[in-house]
Order: C-alpha cells, then structure tokens, then sequence
C-alpha cells in the first residue's frame, strides 16, 4: 500500500468515526436533555448528525471522496471509480471506523463500551424507508458529483437531514453506520437481528440508484450545466 492510497483508506475510516461518535453522541445528548419528548430528541439527532456529515465531506472529500458508507464506495466501484482492491480496504475502513466511533460515544457519555442496542427496527414499512434512504443518497450523491462537485457536501447533508423525517427508519442509508449503530444501547441504536436485512434494503437501493444515474447521465459531458 503506498502512502498516498494509506491516506485515503485513514481518511475513510476517521471520517467514518467522527460521522458515528456525531449520530450517537448526540441520540444520547438528545434523549437525555428532552425530557420524554421523543421529536425534540430526534430533532437534535438530525441537526448534529446533518452538520457533522457536511462538515467531515468538505473537510475529507479532497483526501477520499468521503464516501463513509460501503453502498456508496460499491457505487463507484458499479462504476469503475475503484477497484476491487481498493473497494474492500474502503469498506474495511469504514466498518472499523465507524465501530471505533460509536464506542467512543458509548465512552463519553458513561455507557457501557459495547452494549448491543435492543432497539427493533424491523418489518416491511422499515425496510423499504431503507431502500428509499439508500436509493436517494446514492442518487443526489452521483448526480451532484456530475453538475456541481462543489455542492456535494451541503446537499448529502441536507438530504440526510430531511431523510431523518421523511422515512420510517430515520434514514440510516449505510451499512456501516448500521453495523456500528448496533453497538449501542441507545436513542440511535438497531438490534443486531435487524441489521442484516437493513443492509439488503439498503444495497439494493444504492444498485437502483447507480442504474439510473447510468441511464441519466449517459449524456453527460464535463461543463454541462441546466439551471
């Protein structure tokens, strides 16, 4: 691995980890200081983690593309922006990230370092908010890069933070973050039983997404612009 390849699978997996220690920490800051009122806890949940996520784009973009999520990086592989070797030490990133993360949100907050979220996330309505989470990040995500590479941060973050309330599942969209969030016993976590099918759900949306950002911009050359 040379170094400069190093630097990006590094910024994959801290930029992974601070998204994480951002969706926990606040789920925990969130319910505590709420008072019951399960809105204003998820409110804060979504304004944290929409900040963090705009913020980790801008700031590792230029180092990795700040991919953060497997379904995206298995996007641009589809794509052959990666390749196979790359695509796993990616992921590989961003799974161990993304734990590292939410253990350390467990630390900071006296929770236990690993306590498995017994928080059911499951059934057909959850599933398919996953599929439309996934499908519509991996779309604004691919189509922004090609008109306005310069806006993708503020628009992954904002529709992250309008996916956390327009889907039933708040919008998890990324297996890592999935895997991660069942680590913790808290407002933002996931039993381990339902994460394998969230992940199905979510892939499968990103491969929609990834085929019909094919078929858009087929056309597409660099400079093309339709304000």
């Amino acid at each position: 691995m040379n170094a400069k390849f190093a630097r990006r699978i590094v910024a994959e997996a801290v930029g992974t980890a601070f998204l994480l220690a951002a969706v926990i920490g606040s789920g925990i800051r969130g319910e505590r200081l709420a008072g019951g009122n399960v809105a204003i806890a998820l409110l804060a949940n979504t304004i944290a983690t929409g900040a963090a996520l705009t913020t980790l784009i801008f700031t590792f973009g230029p180092i990795s593309g700040a991919h953060f999520n497997p379904a995206v990086t298995l996007s641009a592989f589809w794509q052959r922006e990666l390749n196979w070797r790359e695509t796993l030490f990616y992921i590989a990133a961003q799974v161990t990230g993304g734990c590292a993360g939410a253990l350390a949100a467990n630390v900071m907050f006296s929770e236990p370092l690993v306590a498995f979220s017994r928080h059911a996330r499951n059934g057909s309505r959850q599933l398919f908010s996953e599929f439309i989470a996934a499908f519509g990040l991996v779309l604004v995500i691919r189509t922004c890069a090609k008109y306005q590479p310069r806006m993708v941060a503020l628009a992954v973050g904002g529709y992250i933070t309008a996916a956390y309330w327009f889907t039933a599942s708040t919008s998890f969209a990324n297996p890592a973050v999935t895997i991660a969030r069942s680590l913790s016993d808290t407002f933002a976590g996931i039993r381990p039983i339902d994460v394998p099918l969230f992940i199905v759900a979510q892939l499968m949306g990103a491969g929609a997404a990834t085929l019909l950002t094919i078929w858009l911009l087929a056309d597409y050359s660099p400079g093309d612009r339709h304000d």
